[in-house]
């Protein structure tokens, strides 16, 4: 006959009881973060000193952009079957598309940022390089979104393993029939953020992701932008806590009014610059600008004391999206 010890059953409540639970700290408490996930993971704004990146390299799918796609309406090459488009007649020319990313990637380097490469995607992915729009941060980890284009949709997993490889917490994901893209979040103060929605991000996308930040005490608020503008870094990019680089051309009214309410100065892009707001904050009023915008980069470093880093970008843009769009901070110092 088999007997039970009962001192184990005993001592294993004990062990239970002598264990924890321990609620406090909080997950994102400082020390919390630091001791369990190794660093403050994360951002609370679009500002301070960038610590760590993450970006991917340009797919080679971008070699089957034919020339004979070109739409006359669109003025851009465009694949029949959407995986692709590029704007322009010329095809891409990928050795100085691939220096212009390694160039990127070196001055993020140069300047002490950690940079984290996502790995190779299929051909098919050719939007891919834009690690800014799979996903948000805020204080403590990521929030993985829901992208909106058919081409892109799958980019989510492949995001969702590269930030969990890094190290970095995953604190929520949109799903159902949410679009959440993170070139339209803009992290305004530490209880504060900006999210557009448009022809890609939609209100069902902000519902979910204003529930998901309310338990970190980030407040959401929503707007709308106008025709086929799909995301707020293309009209927007927050310089300083107090500075903030606009193009009044595209950014909506309230968008703009909100700023000013919170202090923030607004300076305008040089007119024949539309796409001077995408760049890259490296730390307040220092930025990675892309070489072929010397106007606005002027007028931030004589006006505002703006340090400006310049680099080739242009060859990218015609991808359909920038330095920003080409980035996504997974750490700045936050408190």
């Amino acid at each position: 006959m088999t007997t039970i010890d009962s001192t184990l059953e005993i001592s294993d409540g004990r062990f239970h009881a002598l264990l924890g639970p321990e609620p406090l700290p909080a997950f994102d408490d400082t020390g919390e973060l630091e001791a369990t996930w190794g660093r403050r993971w994360g951002a609370a704004d679009e500002v301070s000193r960038l610590r760590s990146v993450l970006v991917r390299r340009p797919s080679p799918g971008l070699a089957d952009i034919r020339a004979d796609a070109y739409s006359d309406d669109l003025d851009a090459l465009v694949d029949p079957a959407l995986r692709w488009y590029w704007t322009g007649r010329e095809t891409p020319d990928l050795d100085r598309v691939a220096a212009e990313h390694d160039g990127l990637v070196d001055t993020l380097r140069a300047h002490g940022v950690e940079v984290h490469v996502a790995d190779e995607l299929p051909r098919t992915f050719t939007k891919s390089i834009y690690t800014r729009d799979p996903l948000v941060t805020i204080p403590g980890g990521a929030i993985i979104g829901r992208l909106a284009a058919r081409v892109r949709r799958g980019e989510e997993q492949s995001i969702t393993a590269a930030v969990a490889g890094a190290g970095m917490p995953i604190l929520g994901t949109i799903t159902g029939s949410g679009l959440v893209e993170g070139g339209t979040f803009v992290k305004v103060r530490r209880d504060t953020a900006f999210f557009g929605t448009s022809v890609r991000c939609n209100p069902e996308g902000y519902r979910q992701l204003a529930r998901l930040l309310e338990p970190h005490g980030i407040t959401l608020h929503r707007f709308s932008l106008p025709g086929y503008l799909i995301h707020l870094d293309m009209c927007s990019s927050m310089l300083d806590d107090d500075l903030a680089l606009v193009n009044p051309r595209l950014a909506p009214y309230d968008y703009m009014n909100a700023l000013r309410e919170l202090d923030v100065e607004l300076v305008e892009v040089h007119p024949s610059e539309e796409w001077a707001c995408n760049l890259l904050v490296l730390d307040r009023r220092t930025v990675i600008m892309p070489d072929h915008l010397p106007r606005t980069a002027e007028m931030l470093a004589d006006n505002h004391g703006v340090t400006v880093i310049t680099l080739p970008y242009r060859e990218i843009l015609k991808n359909g999206g920038g330095i920003h769009c080409s980035t996504m901070e997974l750490q700045r110092d936050w408190a």
